[in-house]
């Protein structure tokens, strides 16, 4: 997914819902900006944005529903009959109901000489432009709706979608039973958070965002519910090593995993600590995994163990334990994940771990030390219900986990969400879906130790590491492409990421 600006403000990093969506426009009303006037803007840079991206369209058919988002549309078809490109209008639903300044704009499309038809034979040529939904749907989409949906998702054409994709559901992300898939999407006034997560990642396509000349002093008024979390703002937070800095100041890391047969999973976490910029970095595994982590990087420090017995005296030199890489669910798994938990030290817990955490009884006690790493699946049976259910609304799955086992969330996926404390959710909009392979949780599990043993509270190590995989994933798809990445690609990469600032002179 592209983000981009309609002008030269930058995609925002303020993402909201859309109740405060509407609550920005109401004010930029009492601004002095009308409601209408408003509703132009939003139809003319979707236009301009239609016109840029689709320079050669032979034709376009505006799709329209009976709310406001139908009268942006009714204004691209205006502007589309203005400058003599053929255009018509598909309504779905009674032109004739709508009111206020969706009213105005049908009428403005009206004057135009804009044709508008019926839902009926789908088009076969041109652009198609998505305004049958706005923010304000709920439940799943009514039958003559989802008609159109399907009609639009069928047809191979390019789709601009206004503001969202039709069937999406702005808070959450979660398709509402059927969704346009759009190419484009030209968003206004306020970034909703759901475009960006969930089933929004790949359904907007290329997202812009319109401010549409709405003044500073209104977004001032109404805090966001959630934040696009940007490398260029959390790293700093390691800043630079002083010149005289010595192993000793930049903590040491045990990663406790790496049952039988699953030693890679282990072995990558312990590099990714390394890499991260740990001072010291150990490996607590089954012994047969002693040798292959020596081989492939010897400044691992690495102990066998069989036992929680043989493992509590190593716990006594590490600063934070990343427990969970290729753990397993053995009895040897569980006593691992137990003397972890018994130590009182940061911990990153992942994998296995999380599944051993939420099958305790009771479920694990939270803990302000750690960071929790689950995908959709994890979560859901760390909060004892259904993964549907975490994707269906991410925001609200990542803070019950935040509430209920303390410390920093991080929610996986598409759009991975950060929760460190109740009002604070970061979002972050990079990856790919070269993601989608094995290991790449357990070099995110070891990069996230690796900062925390250099002295990161736990929440913004969470916001840093999350966004560090993430670019990373981006930087090296660029040289193995998205079926072939592999998570051993994403070191190298953010390696190289962290040697711009904080702590790099390079």
């Amino acid at each position: 997914m592209k983000l981009t600006c309609a002008d030269a403000s930058g995609f925002p990093r303020e993402l909201y819902t859309a109740e405060q969506t509407r609550e920005l426009d109401r004010r930029a009303v009492e601004a002095g900006t009308a409601g209408i006037q408003l509703m132009k803007r939003a139809g003319r840079t979707a236009f301009e944005q239609l016109l840029n991206r689709f320079p050669a369209a032979e034709r376009i058919t505006v799709y329209c529903g009976a709310g406001n988002n139908a009268g942006d549309g009714y204004v691209v078809a205006a502007l589309a009959a203005q400058r003599r490109v053929p255009v018509a209008v598909v309504t779905v639903g009674d032109p004739e109901k709508l009111k206020g300044e969706a009213a105005r704009a049908r009428d403005f499309a009206r004057q135009e000489g804009v044709e508008f038809t019926p839902l009926g034979e789908a088009p076969t040529e041109g652009v198609l432009v998505d305004a049958l939904l706005g923010t304000g749907v709920s439940g799943e989409v009514r039958p003559h709706y989802a008609e159109a949906i399907e009609q639009i998702n069928q047809s191979g054409l390019p789709v601009l979608a206004i503001d969202l994709p039709s069937g999406l559901a702005a808070d959450t992300g979660s398709e509402l039973g059927c969704a346009v898939k759009a190419t484009v999407t030209v968003t206004f006034i306020g970034a909703k958070r759901g475009l960006l997560t969930a089933r929004g990642a790949a359904l907007c396509g290329d997202l812009v965002f319109a401010r549409l000349g709405v003044p500073d002093a209104v977004y001032e008024a109404v805090p966001a519910a959630c934040r696009r979390l940007a490398l260029n703002d959390v790293l700093p937070a390691l800043g630079r090593r002083a010149p005289d800095a010595h192993k000793g100041d930049f903590g040491h890391v045990m990663v406790i995993g790496g049952d039988t047969g699953f030693g890679g999973a282990a072995i990558m976490a312990a590099e990714a600590a390394a890499r991260a910029g740990a001072g010291l970095v150990s490996l607590a595994t089954r012994p047969e995994h002693v040798a292959p982590m020596l081989t492939r990087r010897p400044e691992i420090m690495v102990c066998g163990v069989t036992s929680g017995q043989e493992l509590e005296p190593w716990l006594e030199r590490p600063t934070v334990l990343v427990v969970g890489p290729g753990l397993g669910q053995s009895p040897w798994s569980e006593q691992m994940l137990q003397q972890a938990l018994q130590s009182g030290l940061p911990l990153v817990v992942d994998a296995d771990a999380l599944n051993l955490l939420a099958a305790q009884k009771p479920a694990g006690k939270a803990r302000d030390n750690w960071i929790l790493t689950p995908h959709p699946g994890e979560a859901a049976r760390l909060l004892q219900t259904q993964t549907a259910e975490v994707q269906r609304d991410r925001f609200a799955a990542v803070h019950q986990l935040q509430q209920r086992y303390g410390g920093a969330a991080i929610l996986k996926g598409a759009g991975s969400l950060v929760c460190s404390e109740p009002n604070r959710t970061g979002l972050v909009a990079a990856g790919n879906p070269g993601m989608a392979s094995g290991g790449m949780g357990d070099v995110l599990s070891g990069l996230l130790g690796g900062l925390v043993a250099q002295g990161l509270s736990v929440g913004v190590a969470a916001e840093l590491g999350a966004c560090l995989h993430a670019e990373a994933a981006d930087l090296a798809v660029g040289d193995w492409g998205e079926r072939s990445l592999l998570a051993a690609d994403l070191i190298p990469a953010f390696s190289q990421l962290l040697s711009l600032e904080g702590g790099d002179d390079r």
